[in-house]
């Protein structure tokens, strides 16, 4: 299976589905953020007390609970796009852009440090 996603389409899925159940009305963007911050830390308690060694060999199951926590998260981010009509495509291209000018590589690379610490 391809890892591809039609953010449109996404977009498009996920609105029907809480129009098909009335949670519209709960999709603002602040309990959106909300919710996306839940699952991201859901996603850190996975890993929480894992040592390296767990973390490179992680389990089946772990595994399993991190692509639900990611999709989860993937979800809340979409929807919270689609509902302030923001165009993912291009801000995550634009952000990229500005990235790669706060951290260029020749200067950055192999490098952990903030863009303002070096």
């Amino acid at each position: 299976m391809s890892d591809v996603i039609n953010v449109d389409e996404f977009k498009n899925n996920i609105s029907t589905f809480a129009k098909e159940r009335d949670w519209e009305q709960f999709h603002t963007p602040k309990n959106l953020a909300c919710a996306l911050s839940v699952e991201a830390s859901e996603l850190l308690e996975i890993f929480q007390w894992m040592s390296e060694a767990e973390q490179k060999n992680i389990s089946d199951e772990k595994k399993e609970a991190v692509a639900e926590e990611l999709s989860d998260i993937l979800t809340y981010a979409v929807r919270l796009a689609g509902v302030m009509n923001i165009n993912l495509s291009s801000s995550i291209e634009k952000k990229i852009k500005k990235n790669a000018k706060k951290y260029p590589a020749e200067l950055v690379r192999g490098s952990s440090k903030k863009y303002d610490e070096y």
